[in-house]
């Protein structure tokens, strides 16, 4: 099998050093965090990813897995190196490429014999030419290389089996033989491969990404709308899913996307449609709605209690999505400091992510449960479907409760089963605004 360097660690280039060796590479990482690496040779998993510590601990033993500092033992000797490094966006949206400049330069410095630089990083269209001209500066003589575009398509929580049982994979490069042997690597997963060339490839990441933001942020304007008309969006996407030409996934209205890929991709697709001279109103719209969704959230809850001033409100799941600690453009930021910005107090209990939420949000008090976290609190904002939170006593939290009212972002509870044991219920889409006001017309009458 082959000789291969991950030149950084992060959430995509530990999950691809570990399945890579799982499908027998000899497989080096290679960071610049040398406690990090230290840490990784020891086989702790620095990250919340169901299997990966397992995964990665296997490997290490099985001798496939190694990790390093050193670019000079890891890269001369590899038939491939993976370009691995964090591109996150600056204010402006445009993807920061410090991290993939200095890690191409460090490889040029470094090949012997003939290298296949694979760009696995989200990078922006014409990357692969960035890569290509850095490292072509420095590489000694007599070292050859191509650069492929091979973007990673894993989604937090699944990771492990993205890699390994891929819905397909997509490589592009300067020509067809460095196209096969990259796409060799993937021939034992018996997989769809898209071979294209490098900017092709680079657009297929991010016109994914955006359009799976944009079915969400469609999904949550249309749950604007049944609010105020009376209609129940879950079921209005249920409706839609059957169509074949839609289907059913990413259709469920919340509080937005979150997370290291959704906002920073459409971010960047957006910026990068703007300095083509172009209008990306599409895209636009996608994040401006994703924002409202946040705000609106705490608008209902706001309402829902009467002010939040003085308030004590509960928060469940603090993580952007279940199975994943990650805290990156987490929904749950804004919401939290917005509530607490209108002087109301936040309990919060989140099964994996606490710890990282700890250093984001100074002022919010963390509980060890769920249950504590709805002690004497005016209402639960549900944030996070994770799976512990659809196995609640509602009986038990209403008592402790100093007002049973839930605010479910995710739409996770059946309205009807919560309103039957005295809770106030508000979610997503699900008409509550325009049956409040039916309401009160009644009584006015």
């Amino acid at each position: 099998m082959a000789s291969i360097a991950v030149i950084g660690t992060g959430y995509v280039g530990l999950v691809y050093c570990a399945a890579l060796a799982d499908l027998g590479n000899d497989v080096w990482g290679v960071d610049i965090n040398a406690e990090k690496v230290a840490s990784l040779q020891r086989g702790e998993c620095p990250i919340f990813e169901p299997g990966l510590p397992e995964l990665l601990q296997r490997q290490l033993a099985s001798g496939r897995l190694k990790f390093t500092t050193d670019y000079s033992v890891a890269v001369p000797s590899a038939e491939f190196v993976f370009i691995c490094v964090d591109t996150p966006s600056s204010t402006l949206g445009e993807a920061d490429m410090r991290a993939v400049r200095s890690a191409a330069a460090m490889i040029g410095d470094h090949l012997a014999g003939h290298t296949l630089i694979v760009n696995k990083s989200t990078m922006p269209i014409g990357s692969g030419d960035l890569v290509n001209g850095i490292i072509d500066e420095r590489i000694a003589d007599g070292a050859t290389f191509a650069v492929v575009s091979n973007p990673e398509f894993l989604r937090e929580g699944a990771a492990v089996r993205d890699v390994l049982k891929p819905d397909r994979v997509v490589v592009g490069g300067p020509d067809s033989d460095a196209i096969d042997r990259v796409a060799s690597l993937y021939d034992v997963l018996n997989c769809p491969i898209v071979k294209t060339d490098r900017r092709t490839a680079e657009m297929i990441k991010y016109a994914s990404n955006s359009f799976l933001a944009t079915r969400i942020s469609f999904v949550n304007e249309i749950a604007q709308l049944c609010d105020r008309v009376g209609a129940d969006v879950t079921v209005v996407a249920r409706g839609m899913g059957y169509d074949p030409r839609i289907g059913p996934l990413f259709l469920a209205a919340g509080i937005g996307f979150g997370g290291s890929c959704f906002p920073k991709d459409v971010r960047a697709l957006e910026y990068m449609a703007r300095e083509a001279d172009l209008h990306p109103q599409l895209l636009r719209a996608v994040l401006d709605i994703n924002a409202d969704q946040r705000r609106l959230f705490v608008r209902k809850l706001e309402q829902a209690v009467g002010g939040l001033h003085g308030k004590r409100i509960a928060v469940w799941g603090l993580s952007f999505k279940p199975d994943t600690d990650d805290m990156r453009e987490a929904p749950s930021l804004d919401i939290i400091r917005m509530i607490e910005a209108r002087g109301a107090k936040v309990h919060a209990y989140d099964p994996a992510a606490i710890q990282v939420a700890r250093t984001m949000l100074r002022d919010t008090t963390f509980a060890s449960s769920a249950y504590e976290a709805a002690e004497q609190a005016s209402a639960v904002c549900l944030l996070t479907e994770w799976n512990e939170f659809k196995q609640i006593d509602f009986r038990r939290v209403a008592d402790t409760m100093e007002t049973p009212v839930m605010i479910d972002g995710r739409n996770l509870y059946d309205p009807n089963e919560l309103r039957e044991l005295g809770f106030a219920y508000v979610g997503v889409g699900r008409g509550t605004l325009q049956r409040e006001a039916v309401h009160a017309d009644a009584a006015a009458g």
